[in-house]
């Protein structure tokens, strides 16, 4: 496997373990990605999901850039409608400053999950309807030529260059495709979807003196039974279909209780649903399945964001995948 290979991690809370540890658990978690010769680790916001504690991306990514030294830092994403372009642009400013040479700014247009949360936001839905003029007006604050705001000035971001991603599934690809932007892109609505979307990105993209850069995102599991690699996918799968049938993301439990729990066929239809659609079993059939991925899409590089109950076999999975990659492992 010769593309890039980076970590997403959404600090999902562990039943007991509460949201502060959920946070401590990402900062420790980045330090092992780091030592396995990973390329990026990013994280994410999320607003009032009990099961989730990264509700604050930048201040986040500060926490994990000052406790490791080579591998890239940033956010997957920043959610810019529920932010002030300028607030952004200051904040990743100082995060460049800070760190200079390791920061992404990776930016998504989702708002809240719920009207409760949008409104407390100070946001409503249609504020994701402008997300390209948001994203322009974050470009030119670092630019240093915004003019919608005469004699205001993004500092310490004005004159700085970082690497600034779209996360999008559809539409998303095309604004990414306008501004010249790289995509993350993750088959939201089915890998057909995602790879259209993605030949429209390649065929209109509008970067000068750059070129496209696709990164998909995806879950990966690697034990040495396909089963074993199953078992670490249930947690977060099963988080998801509790959240779809009660409207609560709820914090990760042990893989036998969850197994043990009484479903409804629904609820254990979309648990083999969401499990298959991701990518879990032995490092021969790992390695062949993101061949598939990587040969359909072009990826450039693949952005893991793979979780589950138990943080030790969470590592040893990633230390598998990361010597099928042939990855730089640190002593």
């Amino acid at each position: 496997m010769t593309f890039r290979i980076s970590v997403l991690d959404r600090s999902p809370a562990r039943r007991g373990r509460g949201s502060a540890q959920a946070l401590r658990d990402t900062v420790a978690f980045a330090r092992d990605i780091e030592a396995l010769g990973y390329h990026r680790f990013w994280v994410s916001e999320h607003h009032s999901v009990p099961g989730v504690a990264g509700s604050a991306p930048t201040v986040l990514a500060a926490a994990v850039a000052s406790v490791t030294s080579r591998i890239r830092v940033g956010t997957g994403g920043v959610m810019l409608p529920n932010h002030r372009p300028l607030v952004v642009a200051e904040q990743f400013g100082v995060l460049e400053s800070l760190f200079p040479g390791r920061i992404d700014l990776g930016l998504g247009r989702s708002v809240g999950f719920t009207d409760g949360v949008r409104q407390a936001l100070g946001q409503g839905r249609e504020a994701a309807e402008d997300f390209g003029g948001q994203v322009r007006e974050l470009l030119a604050f670092f630019r240093g030529d915004q003019t919608a705001y005469p004699g205001v000035h993004a500092i310490p971001a004005e004159g700085l260059s970082l690497p600034t991603f779209l996360l999008a599934t559809g539409s998303g690809a095309d604004l990414a495709a306008e501004l010249g932007l790289p995509l993350v892109i993750a088959p939201a609505r089915g890998e057909r979807a995602m790879v259209e979307a993605i030949r429209r990105y390649r065929d209109t993209f509008a970067g000068a003196g750059t070129e496209p850069h696709v990164v998909v995102s995806t879950s990966v599991a690697v034990a040495d039974t396909r089963e074993q690699a199953r078992r670490l996918l249930v947690p977060e799968a099963w988080s998801t279909v509790y959240s779809r049938s009660h409207g609560v993301f709820p914090p990760l439990s042990p893989v036998d209780e969850i197994l043990a729990l009484p479903k409804t066929d629904r609820e254990r239809s979309r648990l083999d649903d969401i499990v298959a659609s991701q990518i879990g079993s032995t490092p021969a059939e790992v390695t062949d399945r993101l061949g598939e991925l990587v040969e359909a899409t072009g990826a450039d590089e693949l952005l893991v964001s793979t979780s589950t109950y138990d943080q030790a076999a969470r590592v040893e999975s990633f230390t598998a995948l990361a010597e099928l990659a042939g990855l730089s492992v640190s002593a």
